[in-house]
């Protein structure tokens, strides 16, 4: 990779604007994270990686509170179920880092009640 020095002011508020030629080498565009690093070698930007999932963030609010609010729904799966998910998932090679395509949803369970 090309040497590339920009120069950037810092304004009053402590902002700044990265020039474009350092948002092309980061590989991050308009609405993408940088990651400020210091580190033995000096400061500097990277791409952000692992940005938040929100439906995977909004899932798991929905968790906290049904367990702040009805812990005694948290318990073991029984044997059967297990099974049933053995069976049903027999096979079935998954790759958790792969992206989901397409529009997802939270269904409800079979069998869940509704908050009240």
């Amino acid at each position: 990779m090309p040497f590339i020095e920009k120069v950037a002011t810092i304004t009053a508020r402590g902002r700044t604007t990265v020039p474009k030629a350092v948002r092309q080498a980061l590989g991050a565009d308009y609405g993408g994270k940088i990651v400020w690093r210091v580190d033995e070698h000096g400061v500097g930007p990277r791409r952000a990686e692992n940005e938040e999932d929100p439906t995977l963030a909004a899932f798991l609010g929905f968790l906290t509170e049904d367990i702040r609010h009805h812990p005694e729904r948290i318990g073991p799966i029984s044997p059967e179920f297990a099974a049933r998910l053995e069976a049903l998932t027999q096979g079935i090679e998954i790759d958790p880092e792969a992206a989901i395509e397409g529009e997802t949803t939270i269904q409800r369970l079979a069998g869940a009640t509704p908050k009240a």
